[in-house]
């Protein structure tokens, strides 16, 4: 099987979360992602984050970086430069995930590099971006939740802000960054003229705001946090509590809210005209919430899902992450990959969610830090086993683990 994306080498300056897991989508689609490794720093941080780390191997590594390979190389290094930019002349992107003046700093631009190679893209994932005051500021995840105003409207009314329980702004900001890479590719290879690309993850951030901040922007909407993860505006579209956990009904529609009438058995409700239009119902939503929220309370969650799941209306159970990868759903679409690995034996992955074709990519596990050392550098940099070894000695790869 031919992936859509192979062909494209992309060299990759990149570490933790978000960058990795941008890139591991292109990889996934058959580009040729090459990690260049700081040896100074022992590489990628992820290597090394717990609690399922062996030495320079982790479970959070492997999540982000299968099926890419490894290149421990010192850019501070004359001999290592030297190597960088002999694979520029090759490679068809250069990616990088630092803070926003770094990129400049160690010149890794297009202006920099167009004169190796004019087709290249350059892009860049930072906390901040490229410009602006904070442009050198380093960027968390946690960080940009809280200054977006995303932690301001997540949780219980009555309680703190609250994170996502994921860092869902390093993951989608990945996405957006290999969105961008794409589209950087696509328009050079039409003009054979790179560019640069700047995405961060509060720009991502801010962008996601989406319609409770147009709302602000155009009618001083202030969001507000809601119970039990209530939308602001569709009613019912929110969890409720049964009599033996939680579930989740997404009511976006008028046919849906009917259908949930005959199941509770009220179809006085769908009648009522406080309850009987969307304005209607959030109109008047503590009454109706408080009138559900006494009828769910009767049976348990599988009776409600059950029977809503009959109706057609959108529902499901509010699972643990252990409950949610059992589901049957995960094996029908090929969520769950596996791969052999040096240390830790099979290693299972998340797969990408993207579904090409009718066959199945083979898995594949992250590389060792340096693993593709020598391949690289002799056969894409074009250097001699003697320039190699003499590179080595003057510490262009720092030292690289045995594999």
């Amino acid at each position: 099987m031919v992936l859509p994306l192979a062909g494209i080498r992309i060299l990759s300056l990149e570490q933790f979360g978000a960058g990795p897991f941008g890139t591991s989508h292109l990889a996934d689609l058959g580009a040729e992602i090459i990690k260049i490794e700081d040896p100074s720093f022992g590489g990628d941080v992820g290597r090394y984050v717990p609690p399922y780390a062996e030495g320079e191997d982790s479970l959070f590594f492997e999540t982000f970086n299968r099926g890419k390979k490894s290149i421990s190389l010192d850019l501070n290094s004359a001999e290592g430069r030297e190597i960088f930019n002999k694979l520029v002349t090759v490679s068809d992107a250069v990616f990088s995930n630092m803070r926003g003046d770094v990129p400049v700093k160690i010149g890794i631009t297009y202006d920099d590099l167009k004169a190796l190679n004019p087709a290249i893209v350059c892009c860049s994932l930072s906390g901040f971006g490229m410009t602006g005051p904070r442009r050198a500021e380093p960027g968390y995840d946690y960080v940009i939740q809280g200054l977006t105003g995303w932690m301001d409207i997540t949780g219980e009314p009555d309680g703190p802000p609250t994170k996502s329980g994921l860092s869902i702004v390093d993951f989608s900001t990945g996405y957006v960054a290999a969105l961008a890479l794409m589209a950087g590719l696509h328009a050079a290879k039409r003009d054979g003229i790179g560019m640069d690309c700047d995405v961060s993850l509060y720009d991502t951030a801010i962008g996601m705001l989406t319609y409770p901040g147009v709302w602000h922007l155009n009618a001083g909407f202030e969001p507000r946090r809601t119970h039990h993860s209530a939308h602001p505006s569709v009613v019912p579209f929110q969890a409720f509590q049964a009599s033996d956990g939680w579930f989740v009904i997404a009511a976006a529609k008028e046919k849906f809210w009917q259908r949930i009438t005959e199941v509770i058995e009220r179809p006085d409700l769908a009648e009522n005209t406080k309850f009987r239009r969307l304005g209607d119902r959030q109109k008047n939503s503590g009454e109706l919430l408080a009138i559900l929220d006494g009828i769910f309370a009767t049976r348990p969650v599988a009776h409600w899902v059950a029977a809503l799941t009959a109706a057609a209306v959108p529902t499901g159970e509010v699972n643990t992450v252990a409950q949610a990868l059992q589901d049957p759903q995960i094996e029908a679409r090929g969520m769950i990959l596996e791969a052999e690995h040096p240390v830790y034996g099979t290693v299972k992955t998340i797969a990408s969610p993207v579904k090409v074709g009718n066959e199945t990519v083979p898995a594949k596990r992250a590389p060792q830090r340096g693993e593709h050392t020598d391949e690289i550098v002799l056969e894409l940099a074009g250097l001699d086993a003697e320039t190699l070894q003499k590179a080595q000695a003057a510490g262009a790869f720092g030292r690289i683990p045995a594999v």
